[in-house]
Order: C-alpha cells, then structure tokens, then sequence
C-alpha cells in the first residue's frame, strides 16, 4: 500500500494522475500547510524539504520526497509510462526535469504574484510581466514539439503527467491557449483521459479560492526562513 502525503497542488495532482492511471491504491494524507503540518517532525523525516508531495511505499519499506523523484519511482516500480530503452527513457526525463525545473517554477511564480502577493498588480508590474513572459515562453517550447510529437516525450508518459496540472490554470494567468494550438491539442487529449479526471477531483474538498488565507497562514507559507527551518527537529 502507498501513502500519499498531499495538498491541493499541481505537484500533488500530478502524482494523483499517474496513482490513477496505474490503478494504483493508496492511502490520501491530507497536509495542511496553513495550519503549519509540514514542520511536524513526523513529516520531516519523510520530507525534508517540509513540501508536498511525499510518498511512502510499505511493501518496500521506500519513502520519496519531490514530485519528479515520485513519478520516476512509480514508474520504475510498474514499468509503465517510462520507455525501457535509453533513448525513449532520457526523452522522458528531459522534459520532466524540464517541468521541474522551468515550467513548475515560473507557474508557481506566476501564482504568486497574481494569487497571493499583497498589493494591486500595478505594485508588482516588473515581477508579474517577468513571470507571465516566462510561463508565455515554455508554452512556445512546448508548442515547437508538439507540432511534431502527439506527447511531449512521443509517448504519453509521466512527463506529460508532471507538466499537464501546471497548464491547467492558463486563464487564471491570462495565458492565451490559442496562440499555440498543438499545446491545445495535447490539454484536451490528456483533459479527457478518465484517469486524470479523476486524479483531479482528489482532494477537491481540500481546495480554496487562490489568494484566501489568513495573515497567520500567509507567514506560513510565506515567510520561513533558513532561520525558521532549523528551529524544527
């Protein structure tokens, strides 16, 4: 059985989307990250980075941290949605950590500065147009492969998986689909897999409206420190 530590996130989603496809089972552990259940020490140990998500695999006695790590190893441990040989498999990763690192990031920076940070947008015109102009280009990098490829590795993979969740809110960032329609193409294909619709709807109850939260709770998700990580156990 696997442990599912989670929060209402596209990192999360896209691990509820490969669990779904490989028909997987497995235990949802809500995290709470305004009410501070990422500190516990508990949870540290299994995910040192106090982020979510975090998996814990009991026939293998095997806990990961980080949603790449995460959607390597289930695909190692089912063998599916990760080509066996070397070329198909680093096509794959490439554009996994192409995910991680690029397109995760400056989504989540776009998030930010146009779901939580305080003021109006005039307060943070350089950083929201820096962010928007980044999001706005990796979606012209996946638009130039996949006017060639149906999937961003060729195949439907875990890299399709881990990027999908983070196009998901283009409205919310004002991010035209319709200037790239081969990324519209592959949304819509994934959008109507049965397993991702329902790897979406997990944790539903556990979403709020982008930006709401208490003071207290914005100084949690917000303002720790080097200082504040080593206060905890």
């Amino acid at each position: 059985m696997l442990d599912l530590y989670f929060a209402p996130t596209p990192n999360g989603w896209k691990i509820t989307i490969m669990l779904e496809e490989c028909e997987l089972p497995y235990n949802l552990i809500p995290v709470n990250l305004g009410a501070g259940d990422q500190f516990k020490p508990d949870f540290l140990k299994i995910s040192p980075n106090n982020r979510m998500p975090a998996l814990v695999d009991h026939e293998t006695d095997i806990s990961v941290f980080e949603s790449g790590a995460i959607l390597e190893y289930l695909a190692e441990t089912t063998g599916r949605f990760m080509p066996a040989d070397l070329d198909g498999k680093y096509r794959v990763r490439q554009w996994l950590y192409w995910q991680v690192g690029g397109l995760g990031p400056m989504a989540g920076q776009v998030s930010h500065f146009v779901n939580y940070a305080p003021g109006g947008k005039e307060d943070h015109e350089y950083s929201h147009t820096r962010y928007k102009n980044e999001y706005d280009r990796l979606f012209a990098v996946m638009q130039r492969s996949l006017s060639n490829n149906a999937y961003l590795a060729g195949e439907y993979s875990i890299a399709d998986m881990a990027a999908w969740p983070w196009i998901v809110p283009y409205k919310r960032f004002e991010q035209d689909m319709d200037a790239y329609p081969d990324v519209r193409r592959w949304f819509d294909a994934i959008k109507n897999r049965p397993a991702v619709r329902k790897a979406m709807d997990v944790g539903k109850a556990l979403r709020r409206p982008p930006g709401e939260m208490s003071e207290e709770q914005r100084k949690m998700m917000f303002g720790q420190t080097g200082a504040s990580v080593l206060k905890n156990p």
